[in-house]
């Protein structure tokens, strides 16, 4: 699976904005925010008409995140 390399650098971490949580681009708009709707069945279209300044791709690199949060090593017994 191929994905894009520069999607994590979407997501940007501010001390001060937004409690330090992970933001998309800088801008007031928190990852767990965008993954919350869309675990509401918010649909992606929806999303990027409701926040304009969003792009697809911000999106995407929200699930990436998440994606990457869930990555633990396993132990073998």
């Amino acid at each position: 699976m191929s994905v894009d390399p520069t999607l994590m650098s979407r997501i940007t971490q501010t001390p001060g904005q937004c409690g330090g949580r992970p933001c998309i681009r800088g801008l007031r708009i928190r990852v767990s925010d965008i993954l919350e709707m869309l675990a509401c069945s918010v649909s992606t279209e929806e999303i990027l008409r409701d926040f304009p300044d969003l792009e697809s791709d911000d999106i995407r690199a929200a699930l990436l995140f998440a994606a990457r949060r869930t990555m633990f090593p396993q132990v073998a017994a």
